[in-house]
């Protein structure tokens, strides 16, 4: 199974400091912005569509995984959170969160 494509994303929480949040708006931005039927090209379900979804924020712990596979409607996603992003500080002393995602697809039996 070969990589078909990559899809990259940027999110952010801006006052509430929540990577999470961060996180999935990462993920739906790359695959808003980037919508591609790729399984549909070769002429397979979406089902086949394997997801390697890498997501870098500066506190990889606050994540939850689950919510961001909740994010995608169909495929196989394997999620994996890492240290990344960014952490913009402000005057107040919380910072602006920012999150970035890749996903690569790849298609069973292509």
């Amino acid at each position: 199974m070969a990589r078909l494509l990559t899809e990259f994303g940027m999110g952010s929480s801006l006052r509430r400091q929540d990577y999470t949040q961060a996180a999935v708006r990462a993920l739906k931005d790359a695959l808003w912005h980037n919508s591609i039927n790729l399984a549909e090209l070769f002429g397979k379900p979406k089902e086949d569509m394997v997801l390697d979804v890498e997501v870098g924020v500066q506190a990889p712990e606050q994540v939850d995984v689950s919510a961001l596979e909740a994010v995608f409607p169909y495929g196989q996603p394997n999620v994996r959170v890492v240290q990344g992003g960014l952490d913009v500080p402000r005057p107040d002393g919380k910072p602006t969160v920012i999150a970035n995602a890749a996903i690569s697809v790849s298609l069973k039996g292509v």
